[in-house]
């Protein structure tokens, strides 16, 4: 049985006409020739082409001698229309597919070969088109005052990424070839001199962001992420239920061993757990030593106070994660939380756990102002987290994880803008609908202090 052929499908497409302006000026010419050629063009299980009759004028200025004209929906010299080429796009920033896969899938659905090279020469034309000036202006016209700012390993190279949380934007970034202040430095002054001016800096617990952001913006507070503060702060403290549970299983494995065989029928059966069951219970629900009492169920109370049971050496450790939350709450004052803070450094009952005094130390005068400069004013108290920028690092990592290829510094940079562009254009897009879409707020003449709620898109 012969294969069908597709079908093919010719558009003719004409821009002739007897003047046309000059694409550097706008002068009139006059044409001197008419030219005809066939481009590709897409659509779903054909072959379709596009007939360009196009003319070639004398130009009347000093800008060249001649000129040719084309659709606007075609590019000068190219052999496929913009179709393919935005198919090719959105196939690599929207649905995230590698190379390889962007020319499958093209050659299933439109019957089109592609080359590896005009794939990557749609990302160069794509990238210089892009008016990065405009992003800027755009992004600093919405920025509402605070600035997250993390550091992502890309293999060789370290990616710098600040996002502004409460509008859900990336700010800016930057591919360096190490992780160091003056790196930082030099991207966060790119930033000032945009005309950057942030009230908060919301960063981890690195060395590298003190110094550059007092240098920078003497003005602006640094909130040391709390996330980061207590994900530290539990570790250490799971690090000592650790210690306390291997003992209570070394205690376990003392004493006189158990006969072979079955026991006796005279033998009693017995209702206590032994030290193994409770080293066992116990890490099977460490877990509970650092959740927070109010999202604990019913049940979990049950088992938490079971293993308090089984192991009073725990009691120290869970006191001191509710010492924690009551430190870093929002619903207090500044000099509440030095109060707290001054009573937690000073317990004797934490001081004798080595692991909790670690965890002290990390709660220094200096380091721990910054931990709640949330509570110093309105614009602080918005966010308290680096966990934006965290999760804008983790879908660029999975973005860029399917290009296996794209591993030197203008591939990745290449990429990064254009995702982030297209990025920036969904937000504007979604932006300008909600305007559209929300009605003008009249009042009716029946009723003038009935105010109609506006629609919310």
């Amino acid at each position: 049985m012969e294969t069908q052929r597709p079908p093919t499908l010719t558009i003719p497409i004409s821009c002739c006409p007897k003047k046309a302006p000059c694409p550097t000026c706008g002068k009139l010419g006059r044409r001197k020739d008419v030219l005809n050629r066939l481009i590709r063009s897409i659509a779903y299980h054909q072959v379709v082409y596009l007939d360009v009759t196009y003319g070639e004028y004398r130009a009347r200025c000093h800008c060249c001698s001649t000129f040719r004209t084309m659709p606007t929906s075609v590019e000068f010299k190219a052999r496929y229309d913009n179709k393919v080429r935005q198919a090719v796009l959105d196939r690599i920033l929207e649905d995230g597919m590698s190379v390889e896969r962007v020319i499958q899938s093209i050659h299933r659905d439109f019957l089109l070969d592609l080359s590896d090279g005009f794939v990557y020469d749609c990302l160069l034309h794509q990238a210089k088109r892009l008016d990065m000036a405009e992003h800027r202006r755009w992004v600093l016209e919405h920025f509402r005052g605070t600035l997250c700012v993390d550091e992502l390993h890309l293999g060789r190279y370290a990616l710098l990424l600040a996002t502004d949380p409460l509008n859900d934007l990336a700010v800016a970034f930057a591919l360096v070839a190490s992780n160091d202040k003056d790196h930082m430095r030099r991207f966060l002054k790119n930033l000032k001199t945009w005309g950057l001016e942030p009230e908060v800096v919301v960063t981890d617990g690195s060395d590298l962001y003190p110094a550059v952001l007092a240098e920078l913006w003497p003005s602006a507070r640094h909130q040391l992420c709390v996330f980061h503060v207590l994900k530290d702060l539990h570790k250490l403290v799971l690090d000592a239920l650790r210690r306390f549970r291997r003992g209570l299983e070394r205690r376990g494995n003392r004493g006189r061993k158990r006969r072979r065989g079955r026991p006796s029928g005279g033998r009693k059966p017995r209702h206590r757990s032994t030290y193994k069951e409770k080293s066992a219970f116990i890490f099977s629900h460490r877990f509970l030593i650092v959740r927070r009492r109010d999202q604990m169920s019913r049940q979990e109370r049950i088992d938490l106070n079971t293993m308090l049971n089984d192991l009073p050496e725990l009691r120290p450790l869970r006191q001191f994660v509710d010492a924690l939350q009551r430190l870093f709450a929002e619903n207090q004052g500044e000099a509440t939380a030095w109060r707290r803070h001054q009573r937690l450094t000073t317990d004797r009952d934490f001081l004798g756990v080595p692991e909790l005094v670690k965890a002290v130390k990390k709660l220094g005068p200096e380091k721990f102002a910054k931990m709640i400069a949330f509570l110093g004013s309105a614009a602080c108290r918005r966010m308290r987290t680096n966990n934006h920028v965290e999760r804008i690092n983790r879908k660029l990592r999975h973005e860029e994880k399917a290009r296996y290829k794209w591993r030197s510094r203008r591939t990745i940079v290449r990429f990064m803008v254009l995702l982030l562009d297209r990025y920036w254009e969904h937000e504007k897009a979604a932006r300008s609908r909600w305007l559209d879409e929300t009605p003008p707020i009249e009042l009716a003449r029946e009723s003038p202090k009935t105010v109609p709620r506006p629609r919310v898109a």
